[in-house]
């Protein structure tokens, strides 16, 4: 599957990657305390903590995905290039466009 981006940067993404985080940990510590028996407190945090995870690691994926595109942008020696930037995020292909200016 190949997807565009367009409208977020690399610094917002990795601010709201850190959000995401944090309610997904603090959405785990509320189930646990909410949840009466032990084996739903076990599998809904156990889920929660995986998915916070996940969205945590991905940011190392968008800090790679920006060094690629400043690396073909540096490939061109100043010029504007004419590549697209391929990444993968959460094991999707997604496509950044060289500009068109």
């Amino acid at each position: 599957m190949v997807g565009v981006v367009t409208g977020l940067t690399l610094d917002s993404a990795k601010t709201y990657g850190v959000i995401v985080a944090v309610v997904l940990v603090i959405g785990a510590v509320l189930a646990a305390w909410m949840l009466k028996s032990l084996v739903q407190k076990i599998v809904v945090f156990a889920l929660l903590g995986a998915l916070a995870f996940a969205v945590w690691t991905q940011r190392t994926a968008l800090e790679d995905c920006a060094d690629k595109v400043q690396d073909n942008l540096l490939l061109t020696d100043g010029a504007v290039p004419t590549t697209d930037t391929q990444c993968s995020f959460f094991g999707f292909t997604i496509t950044v466009p060289a500009p068109s200016g």
